[in-house]
């Protein structure tokens, strides 16, 4: 299927939902006897076969994403997985003018200031020489508005069609745009109907960046999951409950950013444009909120763990 597009502020076509498949799981399965056969056997399997399997499921996993119609390709340096990514794009057959890649500065390039030289290494192990949309991870105190001079450089010379930022509430934002000759297109953030940040949505708006939404379902918590309204909104439509919330997000004018590895649950996220919510609904979703942040707090965290 053909997923809708928006229009960033430099004109670049985005499309309105995107997969981001996140780090690939490399751990070995539990064994309490770390002295015997069984442990050292379980080992070698995960080291060799196992972690071979898993690379491959991954793989076949992001193809699927993209044969279902999921275009926007949400990643980051700080994942590690990038040649995988490339290995992906290219068993997918899909003409790269069709796909619309991201990816972000890692906070450990952030810190050691090798910006330029790392985004290359990206763009080859992608496989290709541009990327649709080049962001940043977290506003690292003390050398976000430097990373964001750089970024600048690789889009002026075409290297990314549109650039951004993740997690950067309206501060980080003012701040960027002091020392800014090309302003944010986009601001990727945590926003779901437990945590619904109106204002700093209704303040990017304003400035014309276009909002990106992580954790889009709040991890299926069970205070948002189990709310009797919710459950009610998706068994009028005969969707599920993800697929309302992640209409709710796209009539709210917000790109949801949703991870699956499920081939059954990416056919089922992306299954969200043959429905409507009325006004009301929306109203009654957006009065879930109770401020509850999941993730972390730019303005409070360890950017060295991240």
């Amino acid at each position: 299927m053909k997923v809708p597009v928006t229009v960033l502020s430099n004109n670049v076509e985005i499309p309105v939902i995107g997969n981001g498949p996140g780090t690939l799981n490399y751990s070995i399965q539990y064994v309490s006897n770390k002295s015997g056969l069984l442990y050292l056997s379980q080992r070698a399997y995960n080291k060799f076969w196992g972690r071979k399997r898993k690379e491959e499921k991954y793989i076949d996993a992001i193809v699927h994403s993209f044969q279902v119609g999921f275009t926007l390709l949400d990643y980051s340096a700080a994942y590690g997985n990038e040649q995988l990514i490339g290995k992906a794009i290219k068993e997918s057959g899909i003409d790269r003018k069709n796909l619309f890649l991201t990816t972000r500065v890692s906070n450990k390039q952030q810190l050691t200031g090798n910006i330029r030289e790392q985004f290359f290494n990206t763009l080859n192990n992608y496989r290709t020489d541009y990327v649709d949309l080049y962001m940043f991870h977290w506003p690292v105190t003390g050398v976000y508005l430097e990373t964001w001079r750089q970024m600048e450089q690789l889009y002026k010379e075409g290297y990314c069609k549109a650039i951004g930022v993740a997690n950067c509430h309206q501060h980080h934002l003012e701040e960027i745009f002091k020392v800014a000759a090309v302003a944010p297109q986009v601001n990727q953030f945590e926003v779901h109907p437990l945590f619904t940040q109106k204002p700093l949505i209704e303040y990017c708006k304003s400035k014309n960046i276009v909002v990106e939404a992580y954790t889009p379902i709040a991890r299926f918590d069970d205070r948002l999951v189990r709310l009797p309204a919710l459950k009610s909104i998706a068994t009028k439509y005969n969707k599920t409950i993800v697929q309302v919330v992640l209409r709710w997000h796209i009539q709210n004018g917000i790109i949801p950013v949703v991870r699956s590895l499920n081939k059954k649950r990416q056919s089922e996220n992306i299954s969200i444009f043959d429905f409507e919510l009325t006004s009301e609904e929306m109203q009654i979703i957006d009065g879930f909120n109770i401020n509850s942040r999941l993730r972390y707090d730019p303005d409070n965290c360890d950017f060295s763990i991240l």
